[in-house]
């Protein structure tokens, strides 16, 4: 690994540190709305957020999988979380009826996972989570990503209409950070994220002086179950332990491409490391109202535009994320960091993931038949990502937050079709 000189690791400290707290800040604020939390609480699940992402970047950087891979809110979880509050009320239940049956569904998940790893009996979800259904998974990711940052970067007033000034001036940060990727040179250009945030943040706050920025409010500690106490809502508790599971293919994925990145083949003790940390995770963040963590995939999105492999910065950038919550006057200092900026910019981060999708597909030739291993799974799970939500209500109760999952249902049926169909027997 090469030596980076301290210039280099400051700025990238400060790159990942930005990094990692806008992909982080949107995450608890969403949750805490959706469940009509009063404005202490969401304070204190932020702050709980940025102490929980920090410590559990330099756990999986330091004795889990050691790869500068942000460790953070699994999207899968975030979005069946976000569902499954969407549907209360069709459900006929409360906000911490819900809120509890998803606890007790991820501290039952975390439990499993770590008896499981205690005993290395996790070694079936790299069979079951066979290539194909990886590279469904990262291109499902892909689209959710940049979808959801997509629709971060503009900005829409509050009669429903798109804020065309600021929402151009979102476009524009993503042709800056581009551009400064393309034509900045390997030393410029491994900066881009870290020069778009801050470049877009004083323009920002230059072009647009009255416009409100997020801050969170004081708050006075941290809660506990905020979402709701432990309950035996047994249909919440039974798709949250799925969801869970199918989770741990973050693990997979990242660290395989991670080592892809870096010319290392991974040990098995790295991912079993790593299970036995996103078990501790899940019964952690149950706990404090967080959604469920796993490796980010799409932290490869990120390598990939920096070009900095080095994982001194990435701890060094977790460390800091830790001190943002400890310090609560400094994390409502970076609280102000406009969200159509910081979407804007990851908008283009995330526009590296499409690469590695495709490069997962080296070695495979596809003709009019296998095609649908392929192209099935991923159309299908982006078709149902489009879909109203209110479609499904039709549907047992129960079964909505799960098929209307776009995501969770790509890589079931992904799963499905490289277990039940011989597809090299069609490749001839």
């Amino acid at each position: 690994m090469t030596r980076l000189s301290s210039w280099t690791t400051t700025f990238a400290s400060l790159q990942w540190l930005f990094f990692i707290f806008a992909n982080t800040v949107v995450v608890p604020v969403s949750i805490g709305l959706a469940f009509d939390l009063q404005p202490q609480e969401v304070a204190g699940i932020l702050r709980s957020s940025l102490i929980f992402t920090g410590v559990a970047c330099l756990l999986q950087g330091l004795v889990g999988h050691r790869y500068p891979i942000m460790e953070g809110h699994s999207g899968v979880m975030w979005g069946l979380i976000l569902n499954l509050c969407l549907s209360a009320s069709s459900m006929g239940m409360s906000y911490s009826s819900i809120g509890g049956g998803i606890a007790t569904g991820m501290l039952l998940a975390g439990v499993v996972v770590l008896i499981l790893g205690a005993f290395n009996l996790l070694v079936f979800i790299r069979k079951v989570f066979a290539p194909m259904v990886m590279s469904v998974y990262l291109f499902l990711l892909t689209f959710q990503l940049v979808f959801i940052f997509f629709k971060g970067m503009l900005k829409i007033s509050p009669d429903g209409t798109l804020d065309l000034p600021i929402s151009l001036f979102s476009l524009g940060i993503v042709v800056l950070v581009s551009l400064i990727k393309i034509k900045g040179g390997n030393v410029v250009g491994s900066f881009s994220i870290l020069i778009g945030i801050i470049v877009g943040w004083i323009l920002y706050l230059i072009i647009f002086p009255s416009e409100p920025s997020f801050s969170s409010p004081s708050d006075t500690g941290v809660p506990i179950f905020p979402l709701g106490m432990p309950n035996l809502n047994i249909g919440i508790i039974t798709i949250v332990f799925i969801a869970s599971f199918i989770n741990l293919s973050n693990t997979i994925t990242s660290v395989q491409a991670a080592s892809t990145l870096l010319n290392e083949k991974p040990s098995q003790g790295q991912f079993n490391r790593s299970y036995l940390l996103s078990g501790l995770y899940s019964i952690g963040a149950s706990v404090f109202g967080l959604v469920s963590f796993a490796p980010f995939s799409s932290s490869i999105g990120f390598l990939e535009s920096t070009r900095i492999f080095n994982r001194k910065p990435f701890l060094i950038g977790g460390g800091l994320i830790a001190m943002l919550g400890i310090i609560s006057p400094l994390s409502r200092m970076l609280a102000t960091l406009p969200l159509t900026v910081g979407n804007a910019v990851l908008f283009v981060a995330y526009l590296q993931l499409f690469g590695t999708s495709l490069r997962s597909l080296n070695g495979y030739v596809f003709n009019s038949i296998t095609i649908y291993r392929l192209a099935a799974p991923v159309l299908i799970g982006i078709c149902i990502m489009n879909v109203n939500v209110a479609y499904f209500n039709h549907l047992p109760i129960l079964l909505q937050p799960l098929v209307s999952n776009g995501f969770i249902m790509g890589v079931l049926l992904s799963i499905l079709l490289e277990k039940l169909v011989k597809w090299d027997e069609g490749s001839g």
